[in-house]
């Protein structure tokens, strides 16, 4: 019986055959939707570390708990306005945005 060889690959280097390296149209594409689902992530961490429910964060800043869960399952685009609303009217946290070149 012949052996195969276990190939690990980077993960770098899985997404760089799977949607291109950086730059290119498709990479862009997976990089903006991950950054988008990473947010929804935190805010549901958030929301759950603070004991709240969907509902009750969503009455604190002024929004509903469908456009929450929308966030929370990255099926919703957040305006920057807003992002800063549910963090501190929501979650009595402040916002800090940091950019990367």
């Amino acid at each position: 019986m012949e052996k195969t060889k276990n190939k690990l690959t980077s993960f770098s280097d899985h997404l760089d055959q799977e949607y291109g390296t950086r730059g290119t149209e498709t990479r862009e594409a997976y990089e903006q939707e991950f950054e988008a689902f990473k947010l929804g992530v935190m805010l549901q961490e958030l929301r759950k570390e603070k004991g709240m429910t969907q509902e009750e964060l969503a009455q604190k800043c002024g929004t509903t708990k469908t456009y929450i869960s929308r966030i929370e399952n990255n099926a919703s685009d957040i305006r920057l306005s807003t992002l800063m609303r549910i963090i501190r009217e929501g979650l009595g946290g402040q916002l800090s945005l940091n950019v990367s070149f």
